[in-house]
């Protein structure tokens, strides 16, 4: 994944598992590292459970989010890929 993908827009949905995460739908973000960033650090614990990150036809877990955002914070990602 290039750092590009950070400046690209994100559709974050956030629930206690996929299903319901899907149900109430997408918070749009301007940036995939804003979306990240609220993921992490504003949501419920439990809405990460089922979270995903839709980036164009890419798709992150909640998993790829929580390692996207410890990359963010160390500034690793500030190379040419991640």
């Amino acid at each position: 994944m290039h750092i590009h993908i950070l400046k690209a827009p994100g559709e974050l949905f956030l629930g206690s598992d996929s299903a319901s995460a899907f149900a109430q739908g997408p918070r749009r973000f301007r940036s995939v590292a804003k979306a990240v960033r609220f993921a992490i650090e504003h949501a419920a614990p439990v809405s990460l459970r089922g979270a995903t990150l839709k980036i164009g036809n890419r798709v992150l877990g909640p998993n790829q989010i929580r390692r996207l955002h410890q990359g963010l914070m160390a500034g690793s990602l500030n190379g040419p890929s991640v």
